[in-house]
């Protein structure tokens, strides 16, 4: 249905945009809040480090996200965008507060919530009217309940139980590299609440991407807004988990399992869609989440034993272009120079936590090959990580002299290099595609020796 604006002048009072803090500079923090600006909200992304809050307000981004950088300058220029170091200007007067922090692990692996909390009693000493305290870190279940208790017990303290205020789950399912898209285009947008109040604010808040996107809202209680996410990571986990063993007995059995993917795709129940197989997954959620709700289940006396597969299948998966590799050269590494293509643990990101890359070079070292390798925005954490590894200029520049060539991130920039020039950098022609992103006879018409996952 097409809708017909009327280009009148809106002559009735116009209400106050709202105003929302977003706590955490991380990724999640920092698009979200840039895209709520970018929808007419007045955003205050916080932070407690001032270094990093000093960087973004002279304009140094520091994650990498397509269109992220345009878009800040736009919203900051338009001054809907303001950072701030001050966590009590972050709470006063807001309508809502997002907590958007990235969460890392405790001694048992586990969430450390210590933060989260914090943050909590930080919004029951300094609001100062009805505020939304919004939960967009992955967080156990029964989170959402423990920060209520955290803030009312704290406005107790103070002598402000008059002020209202509610809480609610908000799960994040940004992608990096595709995050911006994700948010304003969202598959689903989920909210858990425990009070009328608190969905009406957040339908409000929500208006702006709902009227123009016929998206799935998803309102429930906070409890199972918080597994909702965890287990919407994990079953996707498990499908990439699962490709990978299928490619693994594929090459065994001497199946290709690029068409066996395709025909296990063509099925409607199943999807194309995170099917392809690889050398593991990496990145910050998966990982963590799959710990999370194995523990998760731990605590209540049930054993998440598809889960601890899961994980254990991609750890194997991680090792597996290194044993390529080593059968290539019957474990006769020592002094051979191998190139890594990719080392970020997905296009469209700098982020190399928990990705393969890590695990091979380590291993590559420890059988003391000489690494060279080339990303195209992941090179200074690479740097900062190992300082006797070669760090290309160029995508060309890390082949040169190489005993192999090893794809670990399937950037654009790789998918079609210049063979013939490959060729002729390289000492030994050998090509290990650990994303099934080549065509193996091509490249071996053309004198290389091609490797991939799962033919």
């Amino acid at each position: 249905m097409q809708i017909k604006y009327n280009s009148k002048p809106d002559k009735t009072k116009r209400k106050r945009a709202m105003n929302i803090s977003i706590v955490g500079t991380g990724y999640v923090g920092l698009v979200s809040g840039t895209c709520f600006a970018d929808l007419g909200v007045n955003v205050t992304c916080v932070d407690r480090d001032s270094q990093k809050i000093n960087r973004l307000v002279y304009g140094a981004i520091p994650i990498y996200e397509p269109g992220l950088d345009n878009m800040i300058n736009r919203n900051v220029n338009d001054k809907r965008l303001t950072f701030s170091s001050d966590y009590k200007k972050g709470f006063i007067d807001q309508d809502f507060v997002f907590c958007a922090i990235d969460t890392t692990a405790s001694e048992d692996g586990s969430t450390d919530l210590g933060p989260i909390l914090e943050i909590a009693k930080d919004f029951g000493e300094n609001i100062t009217r009805y505020s939304v305290f919004v939960i967009k870190s992955t967080v156990p279940v029964g989170t959402a309940q423990h920060v209520t208790k955290i803030i009312n017990e704290t406005l107790e303290e103070r002598g402000a139980r008059n002020i209202k205020f509610d809480v609610a789950s908000n799960p994040d399912f940004l992608t990096e590299g595709n995050g911006i898209k994700d948010f304003m285009k969202p598959d689903r947008i989920v909210i858990g609440t425990e009070t009328v109040s608190a969905r009406q604010a957040m339908e409000r808040l929500y208006r702006t991407i709902l009227m123009h996107n016929n998206r799935t809202v998803i309102y429930t209680d906070t409890r199972t807004a918080e597994m909702i996410k965890y287990a919407a990571t994990s079953m996707l986990a498990t499908r990439v988990s699962f490709m990978n063993e299928i490619a693994n007995l594929c090459e065994i059995v001497g199946a290709d399992i690029n068409i066996v993917r395709h025909g296990v795709g063509s099925d409607s129940r199943i999807g194309p869609k995170y099917i392809f197989p690889g050398c593991g997954y990496g990145g910050t959620l998966f990982p963590q989440d799959i710990n999370d709700l194995i523990k998760i289940g731990s605590e209540h006396n049930f054993d998440m034993e598809i889960l601890k597969a899961v994980e254990n299948v991609n750890n194997r998966q991680k090792r597996i272009l290194f044993k390529k590799l080593y059968n290539y050269f019957k474990g006769d590494l020592a002094g051979k120079t191998v190139a890594l293509w990719g080392l970020s643990f997905k296009p469209e990101t700098d982020d190399m936590t928990a990705a393969p890359a890590i695990d091979t070079i380590n291993l590559l070292m420890d059988a003391g090959c000489n690494v060279r390798v080339y990303d195209p925005v992941a090179m200074n954490a690479t740097k900062r990580r190992w300082s006797n590894v070669y760090c290309g200029l160029d995508m060309y520049d890390a082949v040169k002299g190489a005993d192999a060539v090893l794809l670990l991130t399937e950037w654009r920039q790789f998918r079609i290099p210049a063979w013939h020039d490959v060729k002729k950098l390289m000492k030994t022609p050998l090509i290990i595609d650990g994303r099934n992103v080549y065509d193996g006879a091509e490249l071996e018409d053309m004198g290389f020796t091609y490797y991939c996952i799962g033919r």
